[in-house]
């Protein structure tokens, strides 16, 4: 019996079937742990879902942008974007039962008998992973409530760029969802860069990796995906970074949170 924590998938499909076979991923006992990203930008991404809903309780995944943007499309009727690889789910027989499952996913994930926490970007470093579970319940909350749609509406945007306890409303949902999804560059004190997207090297002025900071959440060990330029490699104690870029031509990760093994299989797609 065995947990695995799988990086960004978005749609890739065939690579996870192969991940999987390298794994020997047995259903019956193992337990997979998804970073969010299920979807977008790869070839599959309905069968993807399809796929990972069917697994029920062996399988947790947490909500990525690329998750959240499907959603806000698929409630509010909003135009996918160029990029995006999203019709044929958005268009699906079975598309509203896929969406209200994907919408009742967490944003964070904690397991405590393995000291392990699941998250797509990161923990801002002043959380700790109490702080980041009640925080993410009060996001969850609010989709999972029947006033979701208002929540799609104002989803967008990169202000406010850094927690205040006083913040209220879509402000306040707004920038826990930007922690959580789109982290990749901050300061100490919390404030988001969410424009850089390159690698360690080509850090903004001010800023580094969220990782790099003393953070509250530093004895909790920390799966994320969502910054494909790392390739893998956050080199801090406790952070395991999943996202290898698969849909990009690249690796399709897998961590066994058990013994810490890698094991990687370039994308098939």
């Amino acid at each position: 019996m065995a947990t695995y924590a799988i990086g960004d998938v978005q749609g890739c499909y065939d690579s996870l079937m192969a991940l999987l076979e390298k794994i020997d991923y047995d259903d019956n006992k193992d337990t997979l742990w998804f970073a969010g990203d299920l979807v977008n930008r790869g070839p599959k991404s309905l069968k993807t879902l399809r796929f990972i809903k069917g697994l029920g309780d062996k399988a947790i995944s947490v909500l990525g942008n690329h998750d959240l943007h499907l959603l806000a499309l698929y409630f509010n009727e909003n135009n996918p974007k160029k990029s995006d690889t999203l019709e044929e789910t958005l268009n699906a027989s079975d598309s509203e039962e896929l969406m209200h499952w994907l919408r009742h996913q967490p944003l964070v994930h904690h397991d405590e008998s393995l000291n392990a926490l699941m998250v797509h970007a990161g923990i801002p470093p002043k959380w700790s992973a109490k702080k980041a579970l009640k925080r993410s319940l009060e996001v969850e909350a609010f989709i999972q409530s029947a006033d979701f749609r208002d929540f799609f509406n104002s989803m967008y945007g990169n202000i406010p760029n850094q927690w205040d306890k006083s913040l209220v409303g879509m402000d306040r949902l707004r920038i826990i969802v930007n922690y959580f999804t789109r982290m990749r560059f901050c300061t100490q004190n919390g404030q988001l860069d969410l424009v850089t997207k390159e690698g360690l090297n080509k850090k903004p002025q001010g800023f580094s990796p969220w990782f790099e900071f003393e953070r509250k959440a530093k004895d909790t060990r920390i799966f994320f995906g969502h910054w494909a330029a790392l390739e893998g490699k956050a080199e801090v104690d406790n952070v395991f970074a999943l996202d290898t870029g698969c849909v990009w031509g690249g690796k399709l990760s897998a961590v066994r949170l058990e013994d810490e093994k890698v094991f990687r299989i370039s994308a098939q797609d």
